[in-house]
């Protein structure tokens, strides 16, 4: 291995002279303070989990050997109606042909009569008097009541007449 040679003073690029005065009046104190931010923005783990899933499915598809495969034949199972369902079915048409082939010319005419039969006077009567009967309980206002007293009357005997009872 050779040793770096250091290059000669020629071979060095030239600098224009404005330039290199600039740099030569350079001050780091004139410089504004700035804190860097880092952007680098890692994928997270459900990236990476999607990612890996996709990639595994695509070498699924494109690894995938049709020879691995098995032969299947289909099989067709025709189901045939019995006797029953052909009967229900055949009743079911003839019920539509008659429904449909109806001729309304062959009804006769007839009126409707609305019979509402009212209850008689007595009837009203005994409603209206239970109709009252229960307004009034209903609408009973107990301030109407006058205020009485009670009267106690003692059926015992007096003691003088207990004392008397005694002597005889």
């Amino acid at each position: 291995m050779s040793n770096p040679v250091s290059p000669s003073l020629k071979d060095l690029p030239k600098v224009a002279v404005d330039l290199k005065s600039e740099l030569e009046g350079f001050k780091p104190e004139n410089m504004k303070n700035v804190t860097p931010q880092e952007k680098n923005i890692l994928p997270t783990a459900e990236d990476v989990k999607q990612e890996r899933q996709h990639t595994e499915l695509i070498q699924g598809v494109e690894n995938f050997k049709p020879e691995r495969l098995k032969r299947i034949s289909t099989e067709e199972k025709i189901i045939l109606p019995n006797a029953q369902d052909v009967a229900t079915e055949k009743t079911q048409k003839a019920l539509l042909q008659g429904v449909e082939a109806f001729d309304t010319g062959k009804l006769k005419h007839t009126q409707t009569q609305e019979k509402n039969p009212l209850p008689d006077k007595e009837a009203i009567e005994q409603e209206k008097g239970k109709q009252n009967l229960i307004a009034g309980i209903e609408n009973f206002d107990p301030k109407k009541l006058k205020h009485t007293e009670t009267q106690e009357k003692n059926p015992l005997p007096t003691k003088e007449a207990i004392d008397e009872e005694k002597k005889a």
